[in-house]
């Protein structure tokens, strides 16, 4: 598997034959790239370490080869080792690998020994920090703390809260429709007024133009909406678009309360099913020394053996599978959290089973249609339609303002003397063209649209409760079910070893008791984790997800 995260590229493949596993790291620094080995260098990994270098480093400058974290290398290994430090490779080394580094530089024909220990000696306290830093890069969260986490930092809650902020801003700005203006200016312009285009024509005796003159005018300006109800309704609108927007925050809330918890949920199970395939390979372990014993005293048979060993090599691949799935539940988790890409998470809970009161479907759904913040999203929309359609049907009657203002005027600022206009006004509409028909016409469409989301909105709460309801039921009485599968499943196998060992069966009894145990634990972490998400399910569906989770 390789996989490329921008200056990261990471390789690793794991051979469950041998039983061993080397990590290659590559590290693209900003004058370095940097291989880092974790694992044994030995028999095939020798083969992959060469193949990914000729692929992804052959050519490349300043290449630094770390092995601090190798545990051994093999005759093979130390060959390439000794290919890569005629190339002029530096090494970074540990105790162990220091020796092999020093043997292979003093028959080189370029001596690093130097560089080495010092980059080696350097490494060693980078090391250090490096583990430190990573400690404390790593987040141990319960499901409560991961819900009020997500709800603080995930970027569509974030978004939420600046378009309710937005809305509350729409509000201010109707509301100042409604409040008195005023304003202050000062002007001095220059004016040449032409008498004959005024009036038409000349006039003996009068000049054609008078000026230029200045004029200087300074003083406040004011205006306010005496009665204007179509301004008044449009306020009371954006107030109830205010609600709808806190109730659509609310429903983002839920959402993102919803996948976390199934997600936080997936890990614990994912966790579940790395422990129970742990326990798998440990027993399969087990019953392959146990049949190797018995073939070396004479007593067993090589197939039982060989059955053994494909056993345990079948429960190691799913150990491996089930923690690549593990960790790939907890980048989703990390996704959903919005943290920083170095930070691990590790899950403080653990898979349980709770136990929940009897629950009435006709009250879950009473509540739900109560709580749901999607309702109260839709209630407060149509509250904001019915106002559009009142400021819409208010535009047919009068409207009364009144504006003036008060200003020093003159041919300049010092022969200035105060002067004031007053007037109000009355608009009375009289022929729109059909424009107020017709907006009052799609206010009540907009009404009528709102009614049916709305009544496909309560049949799918309907809906998700009696089906959540369902899934509890079902999934408490799987629960019992799985926990008594497990039993029985391990007791299977306790009786299959027991006749193996006394010679009164083959092994055939033993596999095919580890594969029951097997599916018996699958069942159990399945039976848990429904219960768990049906819970979950049912909370959301009657919009309890932040109550039961959040605080």
């Amino acid at each position: 598997m390789f996989v490329d995260f921008g200056t990261l590229a990471l390789h690793m493949r794991s051979q469950v034959a041998f039983g061993a596993m080397l990590r290659i790291t590559i590290t693209n620094g900003s004058k370095t790239r940097t291989c880092k080995l974790e694992g044994k260098l030995a028999g095939a990994w020798v083969a992959e370490l060469d193949e990914l270098w000729r692929r992804e480093l052959a050519g490349s400058h300043s290449v630094v080869v770390d092995l601090v974290d190798v545990s051994y290398i093999d005759a093979a290994g130390r060959a390439l080792l000794e290919r890569l430090c005629e190339q002029g490779i530096k090494f970074v080394t540990n105790p162990f690998t220091k020796g092999i580094v020093d043997g292979i530089t003093r028959h080189s024909k370029r001596h690093v020994r130097p560089l080495c220990t010092v980059v080696w000696i350097l490494l060693l306290a980078g090391s250090a920090a490096r583990a430190g830093a990573q400690t404390a890069a790593t987040v141990r969260l319960t499901l409560h703390e991961a819900v009020q986490l997500a709800l603080r930092q995930n970027p569509q809650v974030q978004i939420a809260n600046l378009n309710l902020a937005q809305s509350e801003q729409d509000r201010s700005m109707s509301r100042s429709a409604l409040l008195p203006q005023a304003g202050l200016s000062v002007g001095e312009r220059v004016q040449r007024v032409n008498l004959q285009a005024l009036i038409g024509q000349p006039f003996p005796g009068f000049p054609q133009h008078i000026g230029p003159y200045e004029i200087f005018q300074a003083g406040p300006g004011f205006s306010a909406p005496i009665f204007d109800l179509s301004l008044w309704r449009r306020w009371q609108a954006s107030k109830s678009n205010v609600s709808a927007t806190a109730a659509q925050e609310q429903t983002v809330r839920e959402q993102i309360a919803e996948l976390v918890v199934s997600q936080y949920l997936a890990g614990l199970r994912s966790a579940a099913d790395v422990k129970a395939a742990q326990s798998r390979v440990d027993l399969a372990q087990a019953l392959y020394d146990q049949a190797a014993d018995l073939q070396k005293s004479g007593v067993g048979t090589g197939i039982d053996t060989l059955r053994a060993n494909v056993e345990l090599q079948n429960e190691k691949q799913r150990l491996i599978t089930a923690q690549t799935a593990f960790e790939t539940t907890l980048f989703g988790l990390a996704r959903l959290l919005n943290l920083k890409p170095e930070q691990k998470i590790e899950l403080a809970d653990e898979v349980s089973f709770f136990q929940t009161p009897a629950i009435t479907v006709d009250q879950s759904l009473q509540a739900a249609l109560e709580n749901r913040p999607e309702m109260k999203t839709l209630a407060a929309q149509r509250e904001a339609l019915r106002r559009e359609q009142e400021a819409a049907g208010a535009l047919r009657l009068p409207t009364l303002s009144f504006s003036g203002n008060w200003a020093y005027q003159g041919l300049t600022p010092s022969t200035s003397i105060p002067t004031y206009v007053y007037a109000g006004q009355v608009d009375i509409p009289l022929f729109t063209g059909g424009r107020i028909q017709a907006q009052r016409a799609r206010a009540e469409l907009d009404v009528q649209k709102l009614d049916r989301q709305r009544q496909e909105q309560a049949n799918q709460i309907t809906l998700d409760v009696k089906t959540a309801v369902a899934q509890l039921e079902s999934s408490r009485s799987e629960v019992d079910v799985a926990n008594l599968g497990v039993d029985l499943a391990r007791e299977e196998v306790t009786q299959a070893r027991d006749r193996f060992q006394a010679g009164v069966a083959n092994n055939v009894e033993v596999i095919t008791a580890q594969d029951a145990l097997s599916r018996a634990n699958d069942n159990q972490i399945q039976a848990l984790y429904r219960y768990n998400q049906a819970r979950a399910d049912l909370a959301r569906a009657t919009g309890q997800m932040q109550n039961l989770y959040a605080r």
